[in-house]
């Protein structure tokens, strides 16, 4: 009689679709519960301050976030921006609850759980769509409102790491079908695509406000 690794318990037993489902070791596990802490105490802090700001507008004064520190990184002014409230609400209320099924996954294959193909595809389709909006919020933050946001920045590095991590899981199960030899090379370097994507972002940084970093005038 067969038995299944994972759980110690006889394979005829386990439902046919369990059988097709997979988990992730300790570590897969708690990269989703970091990076989605991360991610979750970054929406929290942003909300509170973004509730402060409003609060003081309705009283006629104004609030300046603990995390705006120069004319540049000014957390403030990417609060009251449009692009703040990219669907009609804080974005923020989004990465409260995006952040937190992130950390549900990640507590849940702790816990030994497996899922199928489709939660799989489903929770990549999900980090994709966050990585692609964080990429919008970086375009708008340092070309458009000009400023940057400490909390945002540490969210953007938190999805992106997330996003690579999730995709690589996706591949190496067969779930994202890829040539052999990319499949080879993303495996053994998993680190490269997030290390080399976040160190991009940190050039766009440096260079599209040089004369700030250097001189201290914006």
């Amino acid at each position: 009689m067969a038995t299944t690794v994972a759980d110690g318990v006889d394979a005829d037993q386990v439902p046919a679709g369990a059988r097709d489902s997979v988990g992730a070791g300790r570590a897969f596990g708690l990269l989703l519960v970091i990076t989605g802490a991360l991610g979750l105490l970054a929406a929290w802090v942003i909300t509170i301050d973004k509730n402060h700001i409003l609060e003081a507008k309705a009283r006629g004064e104004s609030y300046t976030p603990g995390c705006s520190l120069n004319p540049i990184v000014s957390c403030g002014n990417i609060m009251e921006s449009d692009q703040a409230q990219a669907f009609g609400f804080p974005n923020p209320m989004m990465g409260l609850v995006a952040y937190g099924i992130v950390i549900c996954v990640g507590m849940s294959l702790l816990a030994g759980a497996r899922f199928p193909r489709w939660y799989w595809l489903t929770f990549n389709a999900g980090c994709l769509f966050g990585v692609g909006f964080c990429t919008w919020l970086q375009y708008q933050s340092l070309y458009v409102i000009g400023s940057l946001c400490l909390w945002c920045c540490l969210a953007w590095a938190a999805t992106i790491v997330m996003f690579c991590y999730v995709t690589g899981y996706n591949i190496k199960h067969g779930f994202l079908p890829v040539p052999g030899a990319v499949r080879r090379g993303l495996l053994e370097f998993h680190w490269v695509v997030p290390v080399l994507w976040i160190a991009v972002i940190g050039m766009l940084i440096l260079t599209r406000w040089w004369d700030f970093w250097t001189t201290g005038q914006a």
